[in-house]
C-alpha cells in the first residue's frame, strides 16, 4: 500500500562502539592450577556475553549504511513511481466513471477503488486534486473525516492515558500525537517517582531504623563505593601511566593523549571490561594478574560486568528499534540482522513487479472489454484501505 511505503529517511545515528582488543580478557587454568571457582567461571561467563553483545552491535553499525545507501537509492525512487502510476490510475478511473456503457454496479466499483486510493494518497502527499477526488467518489469531505480521527484517537488516548493531552495540541497528524503523548507518560512517570521518592523520604524520615536496616543500608552503601572504587584504581593506574603531560616526545604524547581518551570515556562509562582491556594492551597487566584477581574482587568485577550486559542489550534495543523507525518497519515485527538486506531485495522486486502491472494495466484500459475484465476480478466489497493493496 502507496501509505505504508513511506518512512522517515533520516540516517540512523550510530552506537557508539568500543573497538575489540588483540587480545581478550579472560580467565583460564593452568596445567598446575586447581579448576575455576564459581567467581572465574562468572566471569569469563560475563566477558563472552559482553563480546557477543558488542559484536552484534558493531554488526549493526556495519550494515546499516549499504542498507541505506540501497533503501534510498532503490527503493524510494520505486515508491514515487508507483504512487505517480496510482494517482493517475486514479484520474483515469474518475474519467472513465463518466463514460457510457458502464453498468451503475460498475460505477459503484469504480468509486470503491477511487475511494481507497485517493484517500490513502491524499494522506502521504497532501493534495487538494486527490482529495477532491476522494470527496466526489466518497460523498463526503477529507480534511472533515481526517479531523475527526485524529480527534478520535486523541480522545482514545486520553481515556486510555487517565489524563487530557491538552486543547494547544496540533491535529495534523497520528505522529504528532503519539509524541505529545509520550512526552506527557514520561513526565507524569517523573513526577511520579519523585513523589514516591519524596514520600518514601518522608516516611523515612519519621521512624527510627532498625538495626537491621542499618546494617542493610550500610552493606549496600559499602558494596556501592567498592564496586567505585574497583573502577578507580584500574583508571588511576593506567592514568599514571598514560598521562600526557609527562611526555617530552611529540609522537609519543600523541599516543598517549589518544590513549588516554579511550581510558576517560571507560572510566565515563563505568565500563570496567574496557579498561581492563587497555591495560592488557599496555602489557600494564598480563593474564596471570587477572587470573589472579581475588574472590571479594572478582565478586565486585561480576557485578560491575552484569550491568554492562544489561547496557549492552538495552543500546541494541535501541538500535533495533531506531532502525524500525527510521525505515518504517512495523515496531512489532522481529528483525534478523542477517535478513535485512534480503527483505530490501525482496520489497522492491515487489515494487517493481506492482510498477510493471500499474503500466501494463494503464496501457490496456484503451480497450473498454479489458477495462471492464480489470473490474470484474476485483469485484468484492471494499472494507479497508488494504484492499487495494495491488495497485
Amino acid at each position: 500500500m502507496p501509505g505504508k511505503q513511506y518512512r522517515n529517511l533520516n540516517f540512523l545515528t550510530k552506537a557508539h562502539m568500543t573497538r575489540t582488543p588483540a587480545t581478550a580478557v579472560s580467565i583460564s587454568a593452568g596445567d598446575h592450577q586447581s579448576p575455576l571457582s564459581k567467581g572465574q567461571k562468572a566471569f569469563n561467563s560475563l566477558i563472552k556475553q559482553i563480546e557477543k553483545k558488542r559484536t552484534l552491535l558493531a554488526a549493526w553499525e556495519e550494515a546499516i549504511p549499504p542498507y541505506q545507501r540501497k533503501y534510498t537509492s532503490e527503493l524510494v525512487p520505486l515508491i514515487a513511481d508507483t504512487m505517480n502510476l496510482q494517482i493517475k490510475l486514479v484520474h483515469f478511473l474518475d474519467h472513465a466513471s463518466t463514460q457510457k456503457g458502464l453498468t451503475k454496479h460498475e460505477r459503484q466499483k469504480i468509486s470503491e477503488v477511487i475511494t481507497g486510493l485517493a484517500g490513502e494518497l491524499a494522506a502521504a502527499r497532501d493534495d487538494a486534486d486527490l482529495k477532491a477526488l476522494y470527496n466526489k467518489h466518497s460523498r463526503s469531505d477529507f480534511d472533515v473525516e481526517a479531523a475527526a480521527d485524529l480527534q478520535g484517537m486523541k480522545t482514545m488516548l486520553e481515556y486510555e492515558l487517565g489524563f487530557e493531552l491538552g486543547d494547544d495540541l496540533g491535529l495534523s497528524s497520528p505522529e504528532e500525537i503519539l509524541a505529545r503523548a509520550r512526552i506527557l507518560i514520561e513526565e507524569q512517570a517523573a513526577q511520579e517517582d519523585a513523589n514516591r521518592l519524596a514520600w518514601e523520604a518522608a516516611r523515612q524520615a519519621k521512624r527510627t531504623k532498625s538495626t537491621k536496616q542499618l546494617a542493610k543500608e550500610a552493606q549496600q552503601q559499602a558494596e556501592a563505593q567498592a564496586l567505585r572504587q574497583s573502577i578507580r584504581e584500574i583508571y588511576r593506574k593506567l592514568a599514571s601511566v598514560l598521562h600526557p603531560d609527562r611526555e617530552t616526545d611529540p609522537q609519543e604524547r600523541e599516543r598517549k593523549t589518544a590513549l588516554m581518551q579511550r581510558v576517560n570515556q571507560a572510566y565515563d562509562k563505568n565500563n570496567l571490561l574496557q579498561l581492563l582491556e587497555l591495560q592488557l594492551e599496555l602489557e600494564h597487566i598480563d593474564q596471570a594478574t587477572i587470573a589472579n584477581i581475588s574472590e571479594d574482587r572478582l565478586k565486585h568485577y561480576n557485578k560491575i560486568l552484569r550491568e554492562q550486559v544489561l547496557d549492552l542489550e538495552m543500546e541494541i534495543r535501541r538500535v533495533e528499534d531506531r532502525f524500525r523507525a527510521q525505515f518504517g518497519i512495523d515496531p512489532f515485527a522481529r528483525i534478523s540482522l542477517n535478513s535485512i538486506m534480503n527483505n530490501l531485495a525482496v520489497e522492491i522486486v515487489n515494487i517493481e513487479s506492482t510498477i510493471r502491472q500499474l503500466q501494463k494495466d494503464l496501457r490496456e484500459f484503451d480497450d473498454t472489454k479489458k477495462f471492464k475484465a480489470w473490474l470484474r476480478a476485483l469485484w468484492r466489497p471494499a472494507r479497508h484501505p488494504d484492499d487495494f493493496d495491488a495497485w
